[in-house]
């Protein structure tokens, strides 16, 4: 175990198929590098399928397991999750409780396992008042799903059915009046619209957007037809102390491997919460590790299997491609440029080209110093072709510089339709912009390694990829500001959101994507990366800046 790994205490029962439970709390608790301890409350003989058998453990000796890792390990974190019956939950808490007051209180999420994904209750009347009466005022976290939290409510007189994200959000402010410190309603059972969470949010109400493509990304989402789904899973935390709910949708996945989804989740919690990290990041975390775990699991078993929670194994900066999310790494990299980002694919050219009302001459001028700097572009990619080190890398480079020298040719004539001749946009000096752009792309093909000038590339070809579909995007709502029959502009925004381009778009995200996983980064190369695509944002919009100011 690596050194300073939190020891993290699961008290539930076994699955004996391994999906569930402890098992699936312990292979959490490694994944995610704490050292897991365990107090076993129940037996169970059971498998995808179903559940065939229960054997309880003893209450008292359900205590003594959990005496014996407190009184030995410095447990920073823990988890309930099913805990049979009344008596157990009693043993449970006074042990808990007692624990709490001699040593200090650890932070503990309580999982109410009390009703199954298909409704049936799991847990007798008298034993769920037992773990609202005893348990959740010890909780730092309660984490039921929607059926759960109707019988919970339900119990305390709030007859309350929870179909829509204001439900879900009234109902975890009712919840919260039960005990706990704070409540995480899970929404896997509920169908969310993207609509719907826009129209919940206000002052009091945010939404974690990790997994909502929606902001200055068009390329990554024309490019992936999964994004296209309007369902999401949501889940709303709210914390009562800052009397603030906080949104959690990610899209909705079709999976039978999904077997130990609630166990999974709240393992995760307690890990993040056992290393000190803040409620609403530690359930970033937790919903983003258990999201991942379904989408990247492999079936197992005749019935619902479990999810993979070894997808973190293999430490990596770069979330795992999928279905759902294929460009890990660009949706990174425009996620930690996300300011300059926007500066760049709605700079105020675009928008006033958008428009139709760009000054002729900035737009002329634009297009002299796009000439010159096509030259430096086309050089960079063929230092990306000499710094390769197989023929299938070296030959995309060169169609690439093909195409560009094709480009040249479109891009004189075009030019000269707008009455630019190719004698004036040879002799028309190159801007200062233009040069240390420039300069900047031959520097990044002399130096540094091969994804470092990828980066480099890439930032203007997405950039521009972005630009073309933000501006067709736009067009085509209700009373857009973008004109786009009629403006002098529309062959430039045809031809960045026009099949052409895009396929190239295209291209280039998946030499990006392929690339990182064929040769993934350590953090120090990543922040290079980094860096080399946000001084690109950074020449972009300096290029823009230079057309708008005719410098």
């Amino acid at each position: 175990m690596a050194k300073g790994a939190p020891a993290i205490l699961t008290i539930a029962g076994s699955d004996s198929s391994g999906g569930a439970g402890i098992q699936a709390d312990l292979k959490t608790f490694a994944a995610l590098g704490c050292y897991g301890a365990s107090a076993i409350t129940a037996l169970t003989a059971q498998n995808t399928i179903g559940v065939q058998a229960v054997h309880g453990t003893p209450p008292d000796f359900v205590s003594q397991q959990i005496n014996s890792v407190l009184g030995d390990i410095d447990v920073r974190g823990m988890k309930t999750g099913m805990l049979f019956d009344s008596n157990v939950i009693h043993a449970v808490a006074s042990t808990l409780k007692e624990h709490f007051s001699s040593n200090g209180i650890i932070p503990l999420v309580c999982d109410p396992v009390s009703v199954s994904t298909s409704g049936h209750t799991l847990l007798h009347p008298d034993a769920i008042d037992t773990m609202m009466n005893e348990m959740f005022p010890l909780a730092s976290l309660i984490t039921p799903n929607k059926f759960e939290a109707e019988l919970l409510l339900r119990k305390r007189g709030f007859p309350f059915a929870i179909n829509t994200v204001q439900d879900m959000i009234t109902a975890a402010q009712n919840l919260s009046t039960l005990g706990s410190n704070a409540v995480l309603l899970k929404g896997g059972h509920i169908n969310i619209s993207r609509e719907e969470i826009s129209g919940v949010v206000s002052p009091d109400i945010e939404v974690n957007r990790d997994f909502i493509f929606d902001q200055n990304v068009e390329i990554l989402l024309a490019h992936n037809s999964a994004n296209a789904t309007n369902e999401f899973v949501v889940d709303v935390l709210f914390i009562k102390s800052e009397g603030k709910a906080i949104l959690y949708p990610r899209p909705r996945l079709v999976s039978s491997s999904t077997h130990g989804t609630g166990c999974t989740l709240s393992a995760a919690l307690a890990c993040a919460l056992g290393r000190d990290i803040a409620l609403a990041e530690a359930t970033a975390q937790a919903t983003s590790y258990t999201h991942l775990g379904i989408e990247t699991a492999s079936p197992i078993g005749q019935g619902f299997g479990p999810l993979n929670h070894l997808h973190l194994v293999t430490k990596s900066l770069i979330a795992p491609r999928t279905n759902r999310n294929p460009f890990p790494l660009t949706y990174s990299l425009i996620r930690n440029t996300s300011a300059k980002w926007t500066k760049y694919v709605q700079h105020e050219f675009v928008t006033q080209l958008g428009k139709g009302t760009l000054e002729r001459s900035s737009f002329l001028h634009f297009i002299k110093q796009d000439y010159h700097y096509l030259k430096y572009y086309a050089r960079a990619h063929a230092l990306l072709a000499a710094k390769s080190d197989n023929f299938a890398p070296i030959l995309a480079a060169t169609h690439i510089v093909l195409h560009i020298a094709k480009e040249s040719s479109m891009h004189t004539s075009y030019c000269a339709q707008w009455g630019i001749t190719k004698e004036e946009l040879e002799s028309t000096p190159e801007s200062s912009t233009t040069t240390a752009y420039g300069a900047f792309l031959l520097d990044a093909g002399l130096q540094g390694d091969t994804m470092r000038l990828v980066m480099v590339l890439a930032a203007c070809l997405l950039g521009y990829g972005e630009v073309g579909l933000w501006l067709k995007s736009e067009a085509q709502k209700p009373n857009s500001w973008v004109v786009w029959e009629g403006n002098p502009y529309l062959k430039w925004m045809e031809d960045y959101s026009g099949e052409d381009y895009q396929n190239a778009v295209k291209v280039g995200l998946e030499t990006i994507e392929s690339r990182a996983v064929a040769d993934p980064p350590s953090a120090s190369r990543y922040a290079e990366w980094l860096a080399a695509w946000e001084r690109c944002t950074d020449l972009e919009k300096s290029f823009w800046d230079m057309a708008m100011n005719l410098s």
